[in-house]
């Protein structure tokens, strides 16, 4: 079965071929600066002798333009997957905000169209952009299935005392304002491969995805039952750009002491704090650099960003009532060493017992970085959110639904 994965942003789409049953994706690619001069596609052909890298640099006006040059990728004499766009037999997009409305993958629709149109106001950045590929993507590949897979969907089983706000009923009623969390084709993953590793279907787990963007969950028997962003995916810990949890007061004071407006304040805590606050640097790599260097500030922005996690921790540790393992995913996750080591110092008492030889090792695919005798795994587990979209879409497709 031919699927054609789809990450449509503003100016941007991302996607991936895949063949399933293989789980390694046919090919893979970058459509950039959509919109602008010199766009850019950056298109991966994945064979067994290795991978072949086309790059083109050309001025792409919309999405539409963009996604035909791919197909021409996809199609060409030499490097071509398919023979024609009818091959594909299911386009599965990337939707980020679902609301209530959609707790599963879903095939789209019109009516399915209209209420992603209708949730544009609680995810402004991204259903838009989500909502520009699902219409090009019907042009091009008018054959295909179209299927949306939700970022907000995993969280939907958290219990109603987990993802009300305590506000007047009517604004939860009328307005929708409550937790929904997000990264969940993310947590939803991870998790999944962490109980299948530890042969516990049931295995009560934290999941932390950790990058630009960075979130927590409380999954139990592959369920989320809490997690740490919120209405919108300013909430929580702290990242690269936005601050996680703050005092709301801090919001008041901003607009009647210090003069800033709405714009103003959502471009402070969204673009302009997290770690760019504390450390003049979004970027992980170079704060982990200024740190090796001395940096004072960069040392603090470190403890920071591994105290919140650390406080996650604790928190959904009650929460699940005991922890099987702490699962570490995402750019971050995965590749920073001392973040995993300052988020779980001192956490003995939970049973959690870092490894610092194996913490320091870099290695492909799921690993332990645990103490033997830890009675909670410690993983550090790649994710693969465009892998799961391809399969959720798949199982939805054999289901017949």
């Amino acid at each position: 079965m031919n699927i054609f994965v789809i990450n449509s942003g503003s100016s941007s789409l991302k996607y991936q071929l895949f063949r399933l049953p293989a789980e390694q994706p046919l090919c893979s690619g970058l459509v950039e600066r959509i919109g602008l001069d010199n766009s850019v596609i950056t298109h991966k052909v994945f064979t067994a002798d290795g991978e072949q890298v086309v790059r083109r640099t050309l001025d792409l006006p919309d999405h539409r333009a963009g996604l035909q040059e791919v197909l021409q990728l996809l199609t060409d004499a030499e490097i071509g997957i398919l023979r024609d766009p009818n091959e594909v037999e299911a386009v599965g997009h990337r939707v980020v905000h679902g609301g209530e409305s959609f707790a599963a993958t879903t095939i789209i629709t019109a009516e399915v169209k209209r209420e992603i149109k209708r949730l544009f106001p609680l995810a402004p950045l991204h259903n838009p952009a989500n909502y520009l590929g699902i219409e090009v993507a019907e042009q091009i590949f008018p054959r295909a299935k179209q299927i949306a897979v939700f970022d907000t969907a995993f969280h939907q089983t958290l219990p109603e005392y987990a993802f009300r706000y305590a506000v007047p009923e009517e604004l939860y009623r009328e307005q929708g304002i409550r937790v929904y969390g997000f990264h969940g084709t993310s947590h939803k993953y991870v998790a999944a491969q962490a109980a299948a590793y530890l042969g516990q279907p049931e295995a009560r787990l934290i999941t932390v995805h950790l990058g630009n963007g960075c979130s927590m969950a409380a999954v139990r028997g592959g369920v989320s039952i809490d997690t740490s962003m919120g209405f919108g995916p300013l909430a929580g810990l702290v990242m690269g750009t936005r601050s996680g949890d703050i005092d709301p007061s801090v919001i008041f004071h901003l607009i009647g002491q210090l003069g800033y407006d709405v714009e103003q304040v959502s471009n402070l805590l969204n673009k302009r704090s997290g770690m760019l606050g504390l450390a003049g640097d979004s970027d992980m790599r170079d704060i982990g650099k200024a740190l090796e260097a001395g940096d004072k500030r960069a040392a603090l922005a470190y403890e920071l960003y591994a105290y919140r996690i650390k406080k996650y921790i604790g928190a959904y540790a009650a929460v699940l009532n005991g922890i099987d393992a702490v699962v570490f995913t995402a750019g971050v996750g995965e590749n920073d060493a001392l973040v995993r080591r300052l988020a779980c110092h001192e956490l003995d008492f939970l049973g959690i017992q870092l490894d610092e030889a194996k913490n320091n090792v870099r290695a492909p695919g799921l690993r332990e970085i645990n103490q033997p005798e830890s009675r909670v795994k410690i993983l550090v587990i790649p994710t693969n959110e465009e892998l799961e979209i391809a399969k959720q879409c798949a199982e939805l497709l054999d289901s017949g639904t």
